[in-house]
This record gives structure tokens, C-alpha cells and sequence, in this order.
């Protein structure tokens, strides 16, 4: 029920400037820059960020610091708009990066046109914010003080501090400055390795961590359970699987391998059996959080199908949403759109399931991020079940090969980002709640987030795959490995099975056990080395909360999303510098490369350092 007695911070009388020439400028800018910096996490380690919180403290420093303007509602439109291209590089990069690899592998596939990645991604996020709106009622007002909305919640007490001055502003800049510094030095010059390795020859493995300011500040922000459980599954893979598999099977040929386990080292035998075990678990735990919010998913379905379309005729400034006959409108155009589209040859009937689909999904997503917030959303659960169905159906129908496969990822990829916009927009949505926003002028701001970074995400994508390539070390796109690996392997029946159902029956122990399968299974399913600073970034954080130190805690959250923010753009500038030629055949990057001279332990040395600074910047007291 709605809380009656809840009193938004601006309220429904007032009128603030929100839709502003300097809100939308500065909003696409936040948009483009996110979503870059997000493709390039999502596509090193398989997680990304919610930017609402780092675009809400940046807007704050630019426009009330040195602008001089005060207009909280204004900030918020900033973020509101920032945080779209955060989303919908998620859905993006977790999906058609499978497209990519396809054509590197076949030069009869060519890779999907820059107009194909931006119309597709266009249509899925637009999707998404229709499909918000009648949820906005059902899950934000309704059952406001039920549904906590974690990272909503947490970007309105921003913004609300903002009120007080922009000081939390500087440790997302000081972090995104010290991250930029650091990521250039690791990965630019290369000073020092970015991944230390080490093979342990007497257990038949091996160890490392990629020491890397990204991943720490992911660690702080998810806290010691949520990293603890990542790195469970990593020694789960590399100190138990790998050493097993070493001892009984060293010189066996065991498919997939095309020769003896003791010849493929510890690398390929993480590439060759223990990815596809963590698939299996990953698939797993994603099923099993999509199975256990169902009853709660067809209540919310419920309310938004009946509550849809049918306001009062005159509503107050804070209840209005677009009007219903608009979105209907939009939805029919975009409906059609799909039915056209050479990339998705599904027919009118198949575009209309789809959008079915996806309302159901965005309801999933909706509420699952309203519970547990935007990080332990299983996005990648409702994919997987969609590209099971999808690549199922097509097959049915004739659309085989790789054809078939092409179209059952881009239906992946609209579901996908439909997923994840809804989690977003009602995240945003939620903070607009509180601080007292226009609902109408938000959603138009998700609109202009949506265009801009839809026409981003592709010039982006292009970008990296040809300064690394999507699947490679540098860029090995675990959630799009994995899409393709079930595209394929229900397609073409060319998995191995056992493997995966093994990855099955570890998910299912795991939650047997009462333990969350997801965090554990993307642990297993990652190298060691991602989630061991993952871990130390979490024990960062587990030490401020024992000492029950909130203000670090919330400081640390701030300076790690600079550090992640910082991370991301260096990563592709360093791409910019990968693809510039320099000469004698080299690139910039290459030219400037010293070859890692402080080896192993410079890195371990200036990664100490990063968590020292780490622990000072969240130490700090702040001036109000």
C-alpha cells in the first residue's frame, strides 16, 4: 500500500528547473562516458556498476560547485540520464561481443553493422522505459518503506548531502584521477605487470591476481559476503577442480582438449574444462533466483497490467508519467522495427513475443533490484533462459546455423538490456521519489540517455574489439563467452555436456547449502586472478564495518566508483592508442611499451600502495 504519510523532499507544489539545456548536455556526456567505462569492466571481468551514484556526485561538483547553479532536481536529471548508458552498456556487452567472435573465427560471418548494434539496442532500452512506467506505481510508490531499492535510495542521500556541499564529489574525482594514473602506468607505459601469475607445480596449479584499481573498488562496493563468496568460487576452481583434474587425468586426452591434460598447463585447462563447468553453475544459480521470485513477479504483473493506463485526469506534479497513448504508440513502432529487421527474422508473431518476453522480464528485473539492488540482479539467468527458448524455437523453425544463432542472440540482447534498463530506471525513479522529481520529465530523460548512448555503444564496441579483441586476455567477455557457448551448444549440440551439468550440480549444492549460487558460480566461472583483489577489496571494506565506521564505509563507496570510473576510460584511451600507428608497424601503445621491467613484485608494491591510499581517502573526514 502507499505510504500516505511520505513527504518527498521538493514538493508536489514546488517547481524546480529539471529538463535543462546544461541537465541534458551534461547528462549525455555522463551517458557516453559510463557506458564506456562500464563496457569495458563488463567486458575484462563479467560485472558492471551501477553509475547512478558517481553521476549523482559528479553533477553535483559541476553544477553546484562551479556552476553556481542549486537546483537539486536538476542534478538529478543529470543522473538520470548518465546512469542510462551504464545499463544499457550492460545489456550490450554481455551479449552481442558473441557476434564479434563469431566473425574472428569464420571469414564467411561478417560482424554486425555499427546501425544494427545501435537500432537493436535502441529498441530494448526504449522497451524498458515502457515498460517502467506502469511499474513505477506498482513498486515505487505503493509499496515505498517494503521495497528498499538499495542503490536508489543511497544516490538520493547524495544528492540530499549535496545540499549541504559538494565535498563527497572529491573523492570521486580523487579516485577517478588516482585510478587514471595508475591504469596508465600498469597498462599504458607497463611499468609493472597488471596480472601477477604464479604456477604452483607441487598441487598442479596455479595463482595470480590482476592488480587493478577496478577491481578493488568493485570488491569494497559489493563488501566482504558478496566478494568472499566471488573468491569461494574461484578456490573452488584453481585449488580444487585444477589440481583433480591434474591428478587423474595427466595423461588422458579429454575432450574438449585436443591433447594430454599434462600439455595444456594450468591456463588451458581452466579454458578447456573449468569455464564450462562455472557456465553450468552460473546458469544454475541465474534459474534458481528467476524460479524464486516468481510469485512475487506475477503479483507485481498483476498490478502493472490493471493499473496501466488508467490515472486520474488531473494529477499532481509528482505522480505524472508519460501518457499512455505515447507509449502505445512507441511500443507498436518498435514492434514493427523488430519485424523488419533483417538481424532478427522472427516475423510479426515472433516480435510481439518478444515484447511479451520482455515485460515479463522487466517486471523481474524491477523487483529483484528493488530487493537486492542493481548488483545481485540475475541478468544473466533471464538471458540464458531466453537464448535456451529462442535458439530452441528457431531451430524448430528452420532457422539454423549460424543464421539462426546470429538472430537468437540478438533477441539475447534486447531481453538483456531490457533487464537491465528496468532495474535502472527504477533505481532512478525511486531517487526522483524521494527527492521529489517529475516523473513525466524523468522519463524523458531516459529517453535522451537511451538515444545517445544507444548511437555510443556501438562505436565503442567497435573500438575495443579492434584494439584487443573480444575474447582474448586483455578483453575476455566471460558473460558473452558464456551466451555464446549456449547459443551454440543448444544449436549445434557441440557442449560438453557433462562438464556444465556438473556446473549444475555445483549451483544446486551451493544453494542446498543456503549460500547464493550466483556470486560463487561467477567465481568459478572467472580466472582466480580477477576475483583474488575483488576479495581485498572486500576486506577493506569488512574492516570499516566491524568498527562500525559508516562514513568510511559510504566515503570508500564513492572513491571506489572513482576508481572503477577512472579505470574504464583509461581502458579506452589506451584502445584509441592500440589502433593509432606509430612506426615500424607499431602502434602508439606499443611504442610506449617498457615490457613490465619492475616484474611481480613493482606490482605488488604500487597495489599496496593503491590500497593504502584506498584506506586513507575512505578514512577521511570530511568538511560539511
Amino acid at each position: 500500500m502507499e505510504d500516505k504519510s511520505f513527504k518527498p523532499f521538493i514538493s508536489a507544489d514546488r517547481v524546480l528547473p529539471e529538463i535543462t539545456p546544461v541537465s541534458i548536455v551534461l547528462g549525455i556526456l555522463l551517458a557516453v562516458l559510463f557506458g564506456a567505462a562500464n563496457a569495458y569492466l563488463g567486458l575484462r571481468v563479467g560485472m558492471t556498476i551501477s553509475a547512478s551514484i558517481p553521476a549523482a556526485v559528479i553533477s553535483m561538483g559541476l553544477i553546484r560547485i562551479i556552476m553556481k547553479r542549486d537546483s537539486i532536481l536538476e542534478n538529478n536529471m543529470v543522473q538520470t540520464i548518465g546512469s542510462a548508458g551504464e545499463s544499457l552498456a550492460a545489456g550490450a556487452i554481455f551479449t552481442l561481443p558473441a557476434l564479434f567472435m563469431w566473425a574472428a573465427e569464420s571469414n564467411a560471418i561478417h560482424k554486425p553493422s555499427f546501425w544494427v548494434i545501435a537500432v537493436v539496442s535502441l529498441c530494448a532500452a526504449l522497451l524498458g522505459l515502457i515498460f517502467m512506467v506502469p511499474l513505477r506505481s506498482a513498486l515505487i510508490v505503493e509499496e515505498h518503506g517494503v521495497l528498499p531499492f538499495p542503490e536508489g535510495t543511497a544516490c538520493a542521500e547524495v544528492l540530499l548531502a549535496g545540499e549541504e556541499g559538494g565535498a563527497k564529489s572529491k573523492l570521486v574525482f580523487s579516485g577517478l584521477g588516482i585510478s587514471t594514473l595508475y591504469k596508465f602506468i600498469a597498462d599504458g607505459i607497463k611499468l609493472f605487470p597488471s596480472e601477477i601469475d604464479w604456477t604452483i607445480k607441487s598441487v598442479g596449479t596455479g595463482f595470480g591476481a590482476d592488480i587493478l584499481p577496478s577491481l578493488a573498488g568493485v570488491g569494497f562496493i559489493c563488501g566482504k559476503k558478496i566478494s568472499s563468496y566471488i573468491f569461494a568460487g574461484g578456490i573452488i576452481g584453481w585449488f580444487i577442480a585444477i589440481p583433480l583434474i591434474n591428478l587423474f587425468g595427466s595423461t588422458a586426452v579429454l575432450s574438449p582438449a585436443k591433447v594430454p591434460v599434462s600439455e595444456l598447463g594450468v591456463w588451458g585447462i581452466w579454458s578447456n574444462y573449468i569455464r564450462y563447468v562455472g557456465a553450468g553453475a552460473v546458469a544454475t544459480g541465474g534459474i534458481i533466483s528467476l524460479i524464486k521470485s516468481l510469485p512475487t513477479i506475477i503479483k507485481t504483473f498483476k498490478k502493472a497490467v490493471a493499473g496501466f493506463g488508467h490515472k486520474e485526469a488531473v494529477e499532481e506534479r509528482t505522480n505524472r508519467d508519460l501518457s499512455a497513448k505515447f507509449l502505445w504508440i512507441l511500443a507498436a513502432v518498435i514492434i514493427v522495427v523488430i519485424w523488419i529487421l533483417p538481424a532478427i527474422p522472427v516475423g510479426l508473431l515472433g516480435a510481439i513475443i518478444i515484447v511479451i518476453f520482455g515485460f515479463f522480464f522487466a517486471t523481474v528485473s524491477s523487483r529483484m533490484v528493488g530487493l537486492v539492488g542493481s548488483s545481485n540482479n540475475p541478468v544473466s539467468g533471464m538471458t540464458i533462459a531466453t537464448l535456451i527458448i529462442a535458439t530452441a524455437l528457431l531451430k524448430a523453425t528452420g532457422h539454423t546455423g549460424i543464421a539462426g544463432m546470429i538472430s537468437a542472440i540478438c533477441i539475447g540482447t534486447i531481453i538483456c538490456i531490457i533487464a537491465c534498463m528496468a532495474g535502472d530506471i527504477s533505481q532512478d525513479l525511486k531517487t526522483g521519489y524521494i527527492v521529489g522529481a517529475t516523473p513525466k520529465n524523468q522519463q524523458i530523460g531516459e529517453l535522451i540517455g537511451s538515444i545517445a548512448s544507444a548511437l555510443a555503444i556501438g562505436g565503442i564496441m567497435f573500438l575495443l574489439d579492434k584494439a584487443w579483441g573480444f575474447g582474448s586476455k586483455e578483453l575476455p567477455a566471460p558473460q558473452a563467452t558464456l551466451m555464446k557457448l549456449v547459443v551454440e551448444g543448444v544449436m549445434g549440440g557441440n557442449l560438453p555436456w557433462v562438464l556444465v551439468f556438473i556446473g549444475v550440480g555445483v549451483g544446486i549444492t551451493i544453494e542446498v547449502m543456503g549460500i547464493p549460487v550466483l556470486p560463487v558460480a561467477v567465481g568459478l566461472y572467472l580466472p582466480v586472478h580477477l576475483s583474488t583483489p575483488i576479495f581485498i577489496g572486500g576486506l577493506l571494506r569488512a574492516f570499516f564495518d566491524k568498527k562500525g565506521n559508516k562514513e568510511a564505509a559510504d566515503n570508500g563507496i564513492l572513491f571506489g566508483s572513482g576508481l572503477i570510473a577512472g579505470e574504464g576510460l583509461v581502458g579506452i584511451i589506451l584502445a584509441v592508442l592500440a589502433v593509432i600507428p606509430f612506426a615500424n608497424g607499431k602502434s602508439v601503445l606499443e611504442a610506449i611499451d617498457l615490457g613490465g621491467k619492475l616484474g611481480n613484485t613493482g606490482g605488488i608494491i604500487f597495489f599496496a600502495a593503491l590500497m593504502f591510499l584506498f584506506f586513507v581517502f575512505a578514512n577521511k573526514k570530511l568538511k560539511k
